[in-house]
Protein backbone atom coordinates (compact mmCIF):
# COMPACT_ATOMS: atom_id res chain seq x y z
CA UNK A 1 0.00 0.00 0.00
CA UNK A 2 1.14 3.20 -0.98
CA UNK A 3 1.60 5.85 1.74
CA UNK A 4 0.37 9.91 1.83
CA UNK A 5 0.98 12.78 4.10
CA UNK A 6 -1.30 15.41 4.63
CA UNK A 7 -0.23 18.99 6.24
CA UNK A 8 -3.43 20.92 7.16
CA UNK A 9 -5.30 22.30 9.76
CA UNK A 10 -8.01 20.43 11.32
CA UNK A 11 -11.74 20.17 11.14
CA UNK A 12 -13.74 18.97 13.90
CA UNK A 13 -16.70 18.84 11.85
CA UNK A 14 -14.81 16.03 9.52
CA UNK A 15 -15.84 18.23 6.26
CA UNK A 16 -12.46 19.59 5.46
CA UNK A 17 -8.88 19.97 6.60
CA UNK A 18 -6.91 17.03 8.08
CA UNK A 19 -10.36 14.48 8.73
CA UNK A 20 -10.91 14.73 4.89
CA UNK A 21 -7.93 14.52 3.74
CA UNK A 22 -7.59 11.21 5.81
CA UNK A 23 -11.05 10.06 4.76
CA UNK A 24 -10.02 10.67 1.08
CA UNK A 25 -7.21 9.27 1.02
CA UNK A 26 -8.43 6.07 2.60
CA UNK A 27 -11.32 5.74 0.38
CA UNK A 28 -8.43 5.97 -2.84
CA UNK A 29 -6.55 2.96 -1.46
CA UNK A 30 -3.55 4.82 0.04
CA UNK A 31 -2.37 4.52 4.02
CA UNK A 32 -3.04 7.52 5.13
CA UNK A 33 -0.93 9.88 7.58
CA UNK A 34 -0.92 13.81 8.89
CA UNK A 35 1.12 16.44 10.36
CA UNK A 36 -1.49 19.67 11.77
CA UNK A 37 -0.76 22.96 11.14
CA UNK A 38 -3.16 24.35 13.14
CA UNK A 39 -6.47 23.49 15.25
CA UNK A 40 -9.41 25.49 14.16
CA UNK A 41 -12.45 25.14 15.88
CA UNK A 42 -15.32 25.03 12.60
CA UNK A 43 -17.91 23.48 11.04
CA UNK A 44 -19.84 23.62 7.57
CA UNK A 45 -21.16 27.17 8.39
CA UNK A 46 -17.94 29.09 9.31
CA UNK A 47 -14.50 29.20 11.41
CA UNK A 48 -14.62 30.35 15.22
CA UNK A 49 -11.11 29.92 16.60
CA UNK A 50 -7.33 29.13 14.72
CA UNK A 51 -5.03 27.95 16.99
CA UNK A 52 -1.79 27.38 15.37
CA UNK A 53 0.63 24.55 16.13
CA UNK A 54 4.34 25.88 17.04
CA UNK A 55 6.55 24.97 14.10
CA UNK A 56 9.08 23.29 16.14
CA UNK A 57 6.37 21.18 16.90
CA UNK A 58 5.19 20.79 13.30
CA UNK A 59 8.88 19.84 12.18
CA UNK A 60 8.60 17.12 14.88
CA UNK A 61 5.56 15.60 13.33
CA UNK A 62 6.93 15.73 9.92
CA UNK A 63 10.10 14.29 11.07
CA UNK A 64 8.36 11.59 12.73
CA UNK A 65 6.71 10.37 9.42
CA UNK A 66 9.29 10.38 7.20
CA UNK A 67 11.75 8.67 9.70
CA UNK A 68 10.12 5.91 9.67
CA UNK A 69 7.28 5.84 6.56
CA UNK A 70 8.50 7.94 4.11
CA UNK A 71 5.84 8.79 1.93
CA UNK A 72 5.35 8.62 -1.75
CA UNK A 73 3.22 11.67 -2.07
CA UNK A 74 2.58 14.83 0.19
CA UNK A 75 -0.70 17.02 0.48
CA UNK A 76 -0.41 20.76 1.79
CA UNK A 77 -3.71 22.65 2.80
CA UNK A 78 -3.64 24.96 5.40
CA UNK A 79 -0.74 26.91 6.81
CA UNK A 80 -1.50 30.05 8.20
CA UNK A 81 1.52 32.11 9.03
CA UNK A 82 4.89 32.34 7.42
CA UNK A 83 6.83 31.01 10.25
CA UNK A 84 4.94 27.49 9.46
CA UNK A 85 5.53 27.54 5.72
CA UNK A 86 9.25 28.06 6.04
CA UNK A 87 9.54 25.26 8.63
CA UNK A 88 7.39 22.74 6.45
CA UNK A 89 9.80 23.79 3.20
CA UNK A 90 13.12 23.63 5.46
CA UNK A 91 11.76 20.01 6.29
CA UNK A 92 10.50 18.71 2.76
CA UNK A 93 13.68 19.92 1.28
CA UNK A 94 15.59 17.96 3.78
CA UNK A 95 13.76 14.84 2.86
CA UNK A 96 13.48 15.37 -0.90
CA UNK A 97 9.96 14.97 -0.46
CA UNK A 98 8.17 13.67 -4.02
CA UNK A 99 4.41 14.17 -5.70
CA UNK A 100 3.89 17.59 -3.37
CA UNK A 101 0.54 19.06 -4.17
CA UNK A 102 -0.39 22.09 -2.61
CA UNK A 103 -4.18 23.24 -2.18
CA UNK A 104 -2.94 27.06 -0.93
CA UNK A 105 -5.99 27.18 1.85
CA UNK A 106 -6.55 31.27 2.10
CA UNK A 107 -10.53 31.54 2.24
CA UNK A 108 -12.84 28.99 3.30
CA UNK A 109 -15.79 27.97 2.01
CA UNK A 110 -17.37 30.07 4.06
CA UNK A 111 -15.48 33.26 3.50
CA UNK A 112 -13.23 32.87 6.65
CA UNK A 113 -9.58 34.25 5.80
CA UNK A 114 -7.35 31.52 6.93
CA UNK A 115 -3.80 32.90 5.77
CA UNK A 116 -2.03 36.27 6.99
CA UNK A 117 -1.21 38.52 4.42
CA UNK A 118 2.26 38.58 4.55
CA UNK A 119 1.89 34.70 4.85
CA UNK A 120 0.71 34.93 1.24
CA UNK A 121 4.38 35.86 -0.19
CA UNK A 122 6.31 33.45 2.08
CA UNK A 123 3.47 30.57 0.41
CA UNK A 124 5.16 31.98 -3.07
CA UNK A 125 8.82 32.19 -2.29
CA UNK A 126 9.22 28.94 0.21
CA UNK A 127 6.18 26.64 -0.86
CA UNK A 128 4.97 27.17 -4.04
CA UNK A 129 8.06 26.58 -5.66
CA UNK A 130 8.80 23.10 -4.46
CA UNK A 131 5.31 21.81 -6.00
CA UNK A 132 4.91 19.56 -8.24
CA UNK A 133 1.13 20.66 -8.58
CA UNK A 134 -0.67 23.66 -6.89
CA UNK A 135 -4.97 23.54 -6.90
CA UNK A 136 -5.89 27.34 -6.46
CA UNK A 137 -9.80 27.89 -6.85
CA UNK A 138 -10.47 30.98 -8.46
CA UNK A 139 -10.26 33.70 -5.64
CA UNK A 140 -6.92 32.08 -4.44
CA UNK A 141 -5.52 32.11 -8.35
CA UNK A 142 -6.51 35.83 -8.27
CA UNK A 143 -4.52 36.34 -4.98
CA UNK A 144 -1.68 34.53 -6.82
CA UNK A 145 -1.53 35.68 -10.23
CA UNK A 146 -2.86 39.13 -9.16
CA UNK A 147 -5.47 39.52 -12.43
CA UNK A 148 -9.30 39.35 -12.10
CA UNK A 149 -10.36 35.64 -13.60
CA UNK A 150 -14.12 35.94 -14.86
CA UNK A 151 -14.18 33.83 -17.74
CA UNK A 152 -12.28 30.60 -19.36
CA UNK A 153 -10.12 32.96 -20.90
CA UNK A 154 -9.15 34.45 -17.33
CA UNK A 155 -8.74 30.75 -16.18
CA UNK A 156 -6.08 29.90 -19.01
CA UNK A 157 -3.99 33.26 -18.70
CA UNK A 158 -3.83 33.39 -14.90
CA UNK A 159 -3.16 29.26 -14.55
CA UNK A 160 -0.28 30.24 -17.08
CA UNK A 161 1.06 33.20 -15.01
CA UNK A 162 0.77 31.19 -12.10
CA UNK A 163 2.69 28.08 -13.73
CA UNK A 164 5.63 30.38 -14.88
CA UNK A 165 5.80 32.69 -11.83
CA UNK A 166 6.60 29.34 -9.52
CA UNK A 167 7.49 26.62 -11.42
CA UNK A 168 4.75 23.95 -11.15
CA UNK A 169 1.72 22.61 -12.73
CA UNK A 170 -1.45 24.65 -12.20
CA UNK A 171 -4.62 23.21 -11.71
CA UNK A 172 -7.18 25.84 -11.65
CA UNK A 173 -10.42 24.77 -10.13
CA UNK A 174 -14.10 26.56 -12.19
CA UNK A 175 -17.29 26.70 -9.78
CA UNK A 176 -16.33 30.11 -8.18
CA UNK A 177 -18.08 32.93 -9.97
CA UNK A 178 -18.41 30.98 -13.10
CA UNK A 179 -20.33 28.13 -11.72
CA UNK A 180 -19.32 25.01 -13.34
CA UNK A 181 -17.44 22.04 -12.29
CA UNK A 182 -14.34 22.59 -15.38
CA UNK A 183 -10.75 22.97 -14.14
CA UNK A 184 -7.71 23.91 -16.32
CA UNK A 185 -3.98 22.30 -16.15
CA UNK A 186 -1.96 24.32 -17.18
CA UNK A 187 1.87 22.15 -16.93
CA UNK A 188 4.99 21.80 -19.57
CA UNK A 189 3.62 24.82 -21.23
CA UNK A 190 0.51 23.38 -22.55
CA UNK A 191 -2.89 23.02 -21.15
CA UNK A 192 -5.83 21.11 -20.76
CA UNK A 193 -9.35 21.09 -19.77
CA UNK A 194 -11.11 18.84 -17.44
CA UNK A 195 -14.80 18.74 -18.14
CA UNK A 196 -17.30 17.96 -15.42
CA UNK A 197 -21.09 17.94 -14.40
CA UNK A 198 -22.16 20.90 -12.37
CA UNK A 199 -23.93 19.20 -9.41
CA UNK A 200 -26.53 21.62 -7.64
CA UNK A 201 -25.44 20.42 -3.94
CA UNK A 202 -25.05 22.89 -1.20
CA UNK A 203 -22.96 20.88 0.82
CA UNK A 204 -19.19 21.80 -0.60
CA UNK A 205 -17.35 22.29 2.26
CA UNK A 206 -14.35 20.45 2.05
CA UNK A 207 -14.36 19.91 -1.65
CA UNK A 208 -10.84 21.39 -2.66
CA UNK A 209 -9.23 19.15 0.20
CA UNK A 210 -11.15 16.10 -0.95
CA UNK A 211 -10.02 17.04 -4.34
CA UNK A 212 -6.25 17.89 -4.06
CA UNK A 213 -5.92 14.83 -1.20
CA UNK A 214 -7.46 12.40 -3.78
CA UNK A 215 -4.93 13.90 -6.37
CA UNK A 216 -1.94 13.18 -3.98
CA UNK A 217 -2.92 9.91 -3.26
CA UNK A 218 -3.21 8.79 -7.04
CA UNK A 219 -0.04 10.40 -7.75
CA UNK A 220 1.08 8.08 -4.49
CA UNK A 221 0.11 4.84 -6.59
CA UNK A 222 1.97 5.83 -9.88
CA UNK A 223 -0.72 7.60 -11.73
CA UNK A 224 0.57 10.50 -14.02
CA UNK A 225 -1.07 13.70 -13.53
CA UNK A 226 -3.88 13.87 -16.13
CA UNK A 227 -4.67 10.77 -14.86
CA UNK A 228 -5.21 11.41 -11.04
CA UNK A 229 -6.84 14.41 -11.80
CA UNK A 230 -9.65 12.74 -13.77
CA UNK A 231 -9.90 9.93 -11.62
CA UNK A 232 -10.05 12.65 -8.38
CA UNK A 233 -12.56 14.53 -10.05
CA UNK A 234 -14.96 11.54 -10.78
CA UNK A 235 -14.17 10.51 -7.29
CA UNK A 236 -15.17 14.11 -5.92
CA UNK A 237 -18.22 14.02 -8.18
CA UNK A 238 -19.48 10.59 -6.58
CA UNK A 239 -19.19 12.24 -3.69
CA UNK A 240 -21.02 14.91 -4.55
CA UNK A 241 -23.77 13.11 -6.14
CA UNK A 242 -24.19 11.25 -2.84
CA UNK A 243 -25.72 14.08 -1.75
CA UNK A 244 -25.47 13.85 2.14
CA UNK A 245 -27.02 15.68 4.34
CA UNK A 246 -25.18 15.79 7.78
CA UNK A 247 -26.02 19.27 9.09
CA UNK A 248 -28.54 20.75 11.72
CA UNK A 249 -31.92 21.40 10.00
CA UNK A 250 -30.58 20.38 6.70
CA UNK A 251 -33.09 17.23 6.73
CA UNK A 252 -32.33 13.10 7.29
CA UNK A 253 -28.81 11.74 7.02
CA UNK A 254 -29.15 9.25 3.38
CA UNK A 255 -26.96 6.04 4.01
CA UNK A 256 -26.01 5.42 -0.02
CA UNK A 257 -22.36 6.82 0.13
CA UNK A 258 -20.41 3.94 -1.09
CA UNK A 259 -17.70 4.75 -3.69
CA UNK A 260 -15.69 1.65 -2.78
CA UNK A 261 -16.19 -0.25 -6.26
CA UNK A 262 -15.33 3.31 -8.42
CA UNK A 263 -11.71 2.10 -7.91
CA UNK A 264 -10.03 -0.18 -10.85
CA UNK A 265 -6.83 -2.28 -11.52
CA UNK A 266 -4.05 0.10 -10.50
CA UNK A 267 -0.96 0.54 -13.05
CA UNK A 268 1.93 -1.46 -13.70
CA UNK A 269 5.06 -0.43 -12.42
Amino acid sequence: MKTVLSIAGTDPSGGAGIQADLKTMTMNGVFAMSAITALVAQNTTGVKKIMEIPPEFLGAQIDAVFEDIPPNAVKIGMVASSSLIKKIAERLRFYKARNIVIDPVMVSTSGDRLISEDAVDTLKTYLLTLADLVTPNIPEAEILSGMSIRNQKDIESAAKQISNAFGCAVLLKGGHNINDANDYLYTDSAGTWFYGIYIDNPNTHGTGCTLSSAIASNLAKGFNLSASIQRSKNYLSGALMAMLNLGHGRGPMQHNFNLTGEFEKEPDR
